[in-house]
């Protein structure tokens, strides 16, 4: 998949540990170690917000794509 997470690459810059976050933010962490392996389709904004709260940066510190051609061919998934 073109989007990955870099979770992980935040917390070693701010020496944290991800239970620490998911403790601070009230997520399990289960939750958010899926969330770090980029097995989630989606992601509350919600839990979003506090992540950058809890971490002082901005959603796009969290995710990076990967530019894919076939990105932009039609997805059924993306279909309205």
């Amino acid at each position: 998949m073109p989007i990955r997470i870099t979770l992980d690459e935040v917390l070693a810059a701010r020496g944290l540990k991800a239970k620490q976050v998911a403790a601070t933010i009230g997520v399990s962490e289960t939750h958010l170690s899926l969330f770090r392996s980029g097995k989630v389709r989606g992601v509350r904004f919600g839990t979003l917000a506090k992540l950058c709260a809890a971490l002082g940066c901005q959603p796009g510190d969290l995710v990076a794509y990967d530019y894919d051609e076939s990105d932009l061919a039609a997805d059924e998934d993306d279909a309205g």
